[in-house]
């Protein structure tokens, strides 16, 4: 007797999905958070430098920096690199900076590119620049719209000293605008989580490895000894990327969970997101085409069609693709839930998914087709960007 395709399609898709649902419930749930971590002691206290990005950020950066100046850590500086703005963020900056100077606790240093050099990103060509200012034994990497939570430097020090760490992520609770935008995310989350699996970055053995641009924590000397971020200075996915680039370097990194110590508003909106992600879902395949299209299979297997199928089909072909719905509802769910989003994102996974793919695709089409990608005002050719 010949087993009908589609049922076999649909047994086949349900293992392969429970096999990834159990993997990123166990892999999430065995990640530590940030609250759970005990603050570093004062006297163990290594001098910290947080290094921040900004460019056109008048919106966020006042109430960004704020929160990195009210760090209740002992010994810490913060840099901020004013990329090229022209709306106002540099007179942000310098206007906190000059009403800072009463206050020694923790300096506040301001530096402002006029200019970009040849074969570099904005952003990590200020992230560069505002590393080779600082003083701090340890390095961290934010972002000019990330809030943080009085504790969340000595929490991350404290748990990167304990474990005897080089380098630790961590995951910021992300604030979604609308329902299509946070289905969007909810789903985006589970991609990531599947494919970068954060809680094996911490196995010397496995090629995991994470890097989060809201939260990364890094020694100064194991920054150094890989280059910086001149290796990855044409890398829009330069957080991931500098994380590559130390666990094959054989540098030691975590990943924890920081809802309740770090936050940032994604993005505002599904347009804001669209436009957000044009420059970094295309890197992270390397540019190709092909990769784009080979990952298009994944949601047509797991999303698109078992909804489908429920119209179309009958009898155990149904029910095998009904379950493979309720498993994607459950996994997304579940996820959300985790990262403080809504459930009920839930059973929207398909339109999330679908939302998701569009933006993949409009990415790198946009970019294939454009020759380039344009990011905070700058545009960067497609074959330059290649190269690095």
């Amino acid at each position: 007797m010949i087993a009908d395709p589609l049922t076999v399609l649909a047994a086949a898709t349900l293992v392969v999905a429970a096999v990834l649902a159990v993997r990123l419930a166990v892999g999430q749930g065995s990640l530590g958070r940030l609250e759970d971590a005990e603050t570093v002691p004062a006297e163990e206290a290594p001098h910290v430098s947080i290094v921040v990005a900004a460019r056109n950020e008048a919106r966020h950066v006042a109430a960004a920096v704020r929160t990195l100046l009210a760090q209740d850590y002992p010994d810490f500086e913060v840099v901020v690199v004013d990329d090229r703005s022209d709306d106002g963020t540099g007179e942000i900056l310098d206007g906190l900076r000059d009403r800072r100077r009463s206050d020694r606790r923790a300096e506040l240093r301001v530096l402002h590119v006029s200019t970009l050099p040849d074969g570099w990103l904005g952003k990590n060509h200020a992230l560069q620049r505002g590393a080779e200012a600082a003083t701090g034994d340890l390095l961290l990497f934010t972002d000019a719209d990330v809030l943080m939570a009085p504790d969340a430097v000595g929490r991350a020090v404290g748990w990167l000293e304990r474990e005897q760490l080089d380098h630790l992520a961590v995951a910021p609770r992300l604030h979604a605008g609308g329902p299509l935008a946070a289905s969007a995310v909810a789903v985006f989350l589970v991609a990531f989580s599947t494919f970068f699996r954060p809680w094996r970055a911490r196995d010397p053995r496995s090629r995991a490895h994470i890097g989060i641009g809201a939260f990364n924590l890094v020694r100064a000397t194991a920054y150094r000894a890989i280059g910086g971020h001149r290796p990855i200075a044409m890398r829009p996915d330069d957080d991931v990327r500098l994380g590559a680039r130390l666990k094959g370097a054989g540098f030691r990194q975590a990943a924890l969970v920081g809802h309740d110590g770090v936050a940032v508003e994604w993005y505002p909106s599904l347009r804001a997101m669209a436009r957000g992600l044009r420059k970094n879902t295309f890197a992270v395949v390397d540019y190709r085409l092909s990769l784009v299209v080979a990952g298009t299979a994944l949601p047509v297997l797991f999303a698109f069609w078992p909804v489908l199928a429920l119209l179309l089909t009958d009898g155990p072909t149904r029910w095998l693709n009904a379950a493979v719905v309720l498993l994607g509802v459950l996994t997304v769910a579940d996820t959300a839930h985790g990262h403080r989003l809504p459930r009920w994102v839930g059973p929207a996974y398909p339109l999330g998914a679908a939302l998701l793919l569009w933006m993949v695709w409009s990415a790198a089409l946009r970019a294939t087709l454009s020759g380039g990608i344009e990011w905070r005002g700058t545009r960067y050719g497609l074959e330059e960007l290649r190269r690095g």
